[in-house]
C-alpha cells in the first residue's frame, strides 16, 4: 500500500481518502482542502497500513471510494475514531453478483486489464465524455503494469478473505449512472443496513461534481 499527502500543514483535523483500484493521488489534486491536512492511500497490492502516518491529529474524517470503501472497512481495527465514515460508489462487497461488481464483470475486467486500463475501463468511469477528456489533462501517474499487478493482488485476497459486514459506514453516496458497480447493487446493500444514501448526477468518478473535500464531507449531513 502507498500513501500520499495531498496537504499536510499540521492542521487539527486529517480526512483519510482510500482511493478506488487503478488510480493514484494525481487527479484529485484539484480538490480544496481547506483546513484539512489530506493523505491518500492507493495500490492495494498488500494491506500494511502505516499507522504512524495518521496519528496525532484531533479529529478525523474518513472518505473511500469504490475499492477503497473495501479495503478500509478491512482495516478499520487500525484506524481512528472517525467524525463522518462516508462511501462513495462502493460496498465492502467489492465482487458479488448482489451487492458489488459482478462476478462475470470483474473476471473480463481482469482478464482484458491492460487493454482496459488504456481505453474503455477508463471511459466507462464516467457519465460524460467531458469528464473523461477532464482526466486526461490530469492522469494517474502509475504505469499499466502496476495498476495490472494491484487487480490481480485485489482479486487473490478478495477470494481469500470472509468479510462479514457489521454497520461501519455513516453515509453512501451513488452515482445514478455508474458502469463499473451497478447502482442498484450499491443501492441494495446500502438499504439492506439501514444506511443513509445520497444520490448524484453523475458516473463512477464523482469528484468532478465536487470542489473541496468539506463539500464532500458535507454531502452526508
Amino acid at each position: 500500500m502507498e500513501y500520499y499527502w495531498l496537504n499536510r500543514k499540521n492542521n487539527g483535523n486529517l480526512i483519510i481518502f482510500f482511493c478506488g483500484w487503478s488510480f493514484d493521488h494525481k487527479p484529485f489534486e484539484y480538490l480544496d482542502c481547506g483546513k484539512n491536512d489530506v493523505v491518500i492511500f492507493y495500490d492495494y497490492k498488500d494491506y500494511d497500513l502505516p499507522a504512524e502516518v495518521i496519528k496525532g491529529y484531533s479529529s478525523y474524517n474518513l472518505v473511500a471510494w469504490s475499492m477503497g470503501v473495501y479495503i478500509a472497512y478491512l482495516l478499520k481495527p487500525k484506524l481512528p475514531e472517525f467524525q463522518k465514515k462516508i462511501a462513495i460508489n462502493g460496498t465492502p462487497f467489492p465482487v458479488d453478483d448482489e451487492f458489488g461488481i459482478p462476478h462475470r464483470t470483474f473476471d473480463l475486467t481482469l482478464k482484458y486489464v491492460d487493454s482496459g486500463l488504456r481505453g474503455k475501463f477508463q471511459q466507462n468511469l464516467f457519465k460524460s465524455p467531458a469528464d473523461y477528456e477532464r482526466l486526461t489533462l490530469s492522469p494517474v501517474v502509475r504505469s499499466i503494469e502496476n495498476r495490472a499487478e494491484e487487480l490481480i493482488a485485489l482479486n487473490n485476497f478478495i477470494k481469500n478473505v470472509n468479510n462479514n459486514y457489521s454497520k461501519f459506514y455513516d453515509c453512501a453516496i451513488i452515482s445514478d449512472t455508474d458502469k463499473i458497480i451497478p447502482t442498484r447493487n450499491q443501492v441494495r446493500f446500502w438499504e439492506k443496513y439501514n444506511t443513509p444514501i445520497v444520490m448524484l448526477n453523475s458516473g463512477h468518478f464523482p469528484f468532478y461534481e465536487f470542489r473541496s473535500w468539506n463539500e464532500i464531507i458535507n454531502k452526508c449531513s
